[in-house]
């Protein structure tokens, strides 16, 4: 998995970073025109350094190269999924990008001079939602939000959450159930070319890079998924596809940002929703010095 993220680099860094200590732990590395290399851990963020100890600075020709290495030489090919800040990489790494961001008509149509990367690194945890499956899960499987910071763990709560859902849990009596998962940013199943970079289970079907509400919709008159998963709700659209889901019965897992219930109930999509009892259930992730600590909690 690090020699996917290897290979995104200039030569010239490699040894540097296998000989850091915080490569293998890594959760981001930030690349930055101009500055030092950023390694940023559970714990801590650290600079790259070179064996003599100079620190690891991306200048314009390194950052062209990491360019080329995510595109794949052909930038066309990655157009909107640029025009959306990021692009998905083999292995189901994302990366962020900045730079000069080019609007047509009130839309973002482009970003060229792209002088920023973040690459996350992609993780699964699997077994990260199995002490709550049972009550995510039982005969009345109630649509769930799921709230959390940035770096919570909420795609990785959903993204188990699909997979045991698709599988089964014998041992819980629970049944599998057929599972539609609604991936706009390329996260939750971290599609390359179609295919899912993560386990999200065997009765799983996913729309990559669609917009959510359009692929709930989708996803509801094409596939007839019992089980709905979607990441990062926020627009209206959304709360307008979640509602027709609900509506035809099937059952939605869904996350927001937010340090709190309350904190939440302030965007008026989400508090209309919560004031109309769509949640049954709502779980809020914190996450202190690398540890998640859930609290989940029953709406009605």
């Amino acid at each position: 998995m690090m020699d996917e993220i290897l290979s995104l680099l200039p030569a010239h860094f490699h040894s540097p970073f296998t000989a850091s200590s915080d490569f293998h732990r890594a959760e981001e590395i930030r690349l930055r025109i101009h500055q030092p290399i950023e390694i940023v851990t559970p714990g801590e963020s650290v600079l790259l350094k070179s064996e003599n100890g100079q620190s690891c600075v991306m200048t314009e020709e390194d950052m062209e190269y990491t360019l080329n290495q995510l595109s794949e030489f052909s930038l066309y090919a990655f157009h909107e999924e640029m025009k959306q800040g990021y692009i998905t990489t083999k292995g189901g790494h994302r990366v962020g990008i900045g730079g000069q961001v080019v609007h047509e008509e009130g839309r973002v149509s482009a970003i060229k001079h792209v002088r920023y990367f973040n690459i996350r690194k992609a993780a699964d945890h699997k077994g990260a939602a199995r002490p709550f499956i049972k009550r995510l899960l039982d005969d009345s499987c109630g649509h769930t939000l799921i709230i959390g910071t940035p770096r919570a763990g909420k795609t990785t709560f959903l993204r188990d959450i699909a997979r045991l859902a698709s599988e089964g849990v014998p041992e819980m009596n629970i049944a599998p159930k057929k599972v539609g998962i609604v991936d706009e940013r390329s996260e939750l199943a971290a599609c390359y070319e179609g295919i899912p970079s993560f386990d999200v289970g065997p009765r799983t079907d996913v729309l990559d890079a669609c917009p959510k509400a359009e692929g709930m919709m989708m996803m509801i008159r094409s596939m007839s998924p019992e089980i709905l998963i979607v990441d990062e709700i926020g627009r209206k659209e959304d709360a307008t596809a979640i509602m027709e889901a609900v509506h035809a019965g099937v059952t939605v897992f869904c996350s927001a940002h937010g340090g709190s219930l309350s904190e939440v109930k302030k965007r008026p999509m989400i508090r209309n929703m919560i004031n109309a009892s769509v949640f049954k259930k709502t779980m809020f992730l914190q996450r202190t010095k690398g540890q998640i600590h859930v609290n989940m909690e029953t709406l009605i």
